[in-house]
């Protein structure tokens, strides 16, 4: 083979791969449901293509999670709407949200580590009363 054949090959492979990759984004765009019918058409028209479907659905575990809903809303998270007083609103909100999540997360350590600075003293105090309950019954009477 030569190099133009070569060459010619991979840019096949990689049309092929980019059409699989829109495909994939534009079933994502569209969520789980999207994907389920691609699924049943395949079986449909050509079983192999519906059950390569699904074991790819099984495999990408977009069959029992809502990846397709989550990466499509991350994507739209960071995108302009157009109107510049609701994208302000938005990133305020957004900021104030982070902000609260924060200070509840720093709150809930604060909670859990009083709590086992309690668990822990009232361990020290029972140790130490065995310890004297222990040298009060060893006493010489």
């Amino acid at each position: 083979m030569n190099t133009a054949t070569t060459q010619s090959m991979m840019a096949n492979s990689d049309h092929r791969l980019g059409f699989f990759a829109r495909a994939e984004a534009w079933l994502d765009a569209r969520g789980k449901g999207a994907w389920i019918a691609a699924m049943v058409l395949g079986l449909i028209f050509f079983w192999p293509i519906g059950l390569a479907l699904l074991a790819y659905m099984i495999w990408s575990k977009r069959m029992f999670k809502s990846s397709c809903k989550t990466m499509t809303r991350t994507r739209h998270i960071g995108q302009s709407s157009g109107n510049s007083a609701f994208d302000a609103y938005k990133q305020e909100t957004l900021r104030r949200l982070e902000e609260e999540q924060d200070n509840f997360q720093a709150f809930l350590k604060r909670l859990r580590d009083a709590k086992d600075k309690a668990e822990f003293d009232q361990f020290m105090n029972d140790r130490a009363n065995m310890s004297k309950t222990d040298a009060v019954g060893d006493a010489p009477a």
